[in-house]
């Protein structure tokens, strides 16, 4: 079946709130254009590529969702066709929550922002989870540099959105500093070295001129 974000995600509780503050218009127009089997784009692969983090999203048994940050490396989310992405599990405080709520429930929601160029992408979908044996396959498709693999999750994406920037906090990473600041530390070092470059020919300069008024002494 064709979805888009909106058909998903718009309850009628939320379609009743668009209403009373009168957003409904335009997200009825977007809910009803674009109807077709939704793809993940070069877009979203080119973004999904450059992030180093995301949030996912979990409803457990008892109702609760449950929100957890993920990070690795860059690009550690591997979009594996226009319909799938996969990330290794990694050992970590063993509490096993979002595992835990994907087991009773497969849906699920991901955020990723680029917080420098205020911009977000969401994603839901439906969630698979392979271990043991069944995850070797994976594991060349996937980043998992000195982590522990527990299992990996293959997910199912099912629509995407993209954000507005609002109440984006602008934050960069060392990387993005360090690349951002590369032109002045250049600049200085350069202006370093020139500068032990004068102090060395003065210093030579300095050491004629006692050596030639001790000659002339």
């Amino acid at each position: 079946m064709a979805y888009n974000f909106g058909s998903l995600i718009f309850t009628s509780a939320i379609k009743a709130l668009q209403e009373k503050y009168g957003s409904r218009r335009q997200y009825v127009r977007r809910e009803s254009s674009g109807l077709e089997e939704y793809k993940v784009g070069p877009k979203e692969v080119e973004f999904i590529a450059e992030r180093d983090s995301f949030y996912t999203a979990t409803v457990g048994e008892g109702g609760w969702p449950y929100i957890q940050h993920r990070g690795g490396t860059k690009g550690f989310v591997k979009v594996i066709d226009d319909h799938t992405i996969a990330f290794a599990d990694l050992r970590g405080n063993k509490q096993y929550i979002t595992t835990g709520n994907l087991m009773a429930d497969d849906r699920v929601a991901l955020i990723f922002v680029d917080y420098p160029r205020r911009t977000r992408l969401k994603l839901i979908g439906h969630s698979q989870i392979i271990e043991g044996k069944d995850a070797s396959p994976w594991l060349p498709k996937l980043d998992h540099h000195d982590g522990v693999i527990e299992r990996v999750f293959v997910i199912r994406v099912e629509a995407s959105d993209w954000n507005c920037p609002q109440h984006i906090t602008p934050r960069f990473t060392e990387d993005e500093i360090r690349d951002a600041l590369a032109p002045w530390t250049e600049r200085i070092e350069a202006l370093e070295k020139e500068n032990n470059e004068l102090r060395r020919q003065l210093h030579l300069s300095e050491g004629s001129a006692v050596n030639g008024a001790s000659r002339s002494s």
